[in-house]
């Protein structure tokens, strides 16, 4: 079976590395917060070039701790993708906010028109969203949120490595284990402004900025120490792997592209392709004749936030692209390993298979 993706791959590259964090966190029996944890933070906030890291237990709570840190609270707005995991989503609600869901643009990313459309006297804040591994039109979004006054935070969870530091006020990144930079469980971070930050540090452990005073209701949300260090690890293997996956996207779009709707590269930012997309009429057919073929796929948002039971109270149609994304997206094999010989036998069983 040819997966969509190979987990074991890099931890086979950079096997003696990660062996040695692990067993470098057991020795020092320092499991939670400490030295390590600050080294991953310094180490990552001048690896992206900004001003300060706050580690996380997860993407979804790095988004949580940096609406809270950027002042939003119950009753604001807060204007964001639908075409999205639930959790960016989701992090809005529970800080008691209301998700306002708009429209994507042709790469899959929140639409800087719709965005304007959505603004209201409540907004407070863009949660925008760097889809499959390329920025979002940020430039054009900070331009938005300074024009009226709102705070801008951006969920790069796809996008280590080409998402563009120090345009919103945070960043927050997803560590979890199929990213292209991933660790062996849930970790996140929050990067950006440092006074932003700070007020992250202090929401994800529990509101407090010293060990017995609790400034305000925060989280129990702060990374473990064999995460950070597996990630510390892996650092210096992410350019050469972002690179493989960048070739194997142009094979993939230079033979496909006669047969399916390839992915736009938007020129904002690199593109790291951390799953390769294409779109297609009949996604049934092809996702079962790959199958069969032994090609493993996978369905992207097959349904948008705004039509979650969940969500329900704040939906709204959204009628063209991402309804139009949802019914036609399919991830094909995407990891750095694959080598030309199985690229060579995806693209030939789905020209086959159209």
């Amino acid at each position: 079976m040819l997966f969509r993706s190979d987990l074991q791959s890099q931890y086979r590259e950079a096997k003696a590395d990660i062996d040695a964090a692990i067993a470098h966190t057991i020795a020092t029996n320092s499991f939670i917060t400490g030295p390590d944890v600050i080294k991953f933070e310094t180490t990552l906030a001048e690896y992206l070039g900004v001003e300060a890291v706050a580690s996380t237990g997860s993407c979804t709570t790095a988004l949580q701790v940096a609406l809270k840190a950027c002042g939003v609270v119950g009753g604001d707005e807060v204007i964001t993708t639908s075409h999205t995991f639930v959790s960016t989503v989701e992090a809005i609600c529970n800080v008691g906010a209301i998700p306002v869901m708009v429209d994507i643009d042709e790469y899959y990313n929140i639409n800087p028109a719709a965005v304007i459309k959505a603004i209201t006297p409540k907004t407070k804040a863009i949660l925008a969203m760097d889809a499959y591994g390329q920025s979002c039109d940020i430039h054009e979004l900070r331009f938005i949120a300074n024009e009226y006054g709102l705070m801008l935070i951006n969920d790069s969870a796809h996008s280590f490595g080409s998402a563009i530091m120090n345009v919103a006020d945070l960043n927050c990144f997803s560590f979890n284990p199929i990213k292209n930079f991933g660790a062996m469980g849930d970790a996140g971070a929050v990067a950006g402004r440092a006074d932003l930050v700070e007020r992250c540090r202090m929401f994800r452990d529990h509101g407090r900025n010293t060990k017995f005073v609790f400034e305000e209701i925060g989280y129990n949300a702060r990374i473990d120490n064999l995460q950070a260090n597996i990630l510390l690890a892996k650092l210096p293997y992410i350019k050469k792997w972002n690179e493989r996956r960048y070739q194997i996207a142009q094979k993939y779009s230079a033979a496909l592209e006669p047969f399916v709707s390839v992915p736009l590269e938007n020129k904002i930012s690199d593109h790291v392709y951390y799953v390769y997309v294409i779109s297609v009429e009949d996604r049934d057919a092809l996702v079962s004749s790959l199958k069969d073929k032994g090609i493993a796929t996978k369905i992207n948002y097959p349904v948008p936030c705004h039509l979650q039971p969940a969500f329900s109270r704040y939906t709204r149609t959204l009628p063209w692209r991402t309804e139009l994304a949802a019914k036609s997206v399919l991830s094909l094999p995407m990891y750095h390993s694959l080598t030309d010989e199985q690229i060579d036998y995806v693209i030939d069983s789905v020209i086959n298979s159209i």
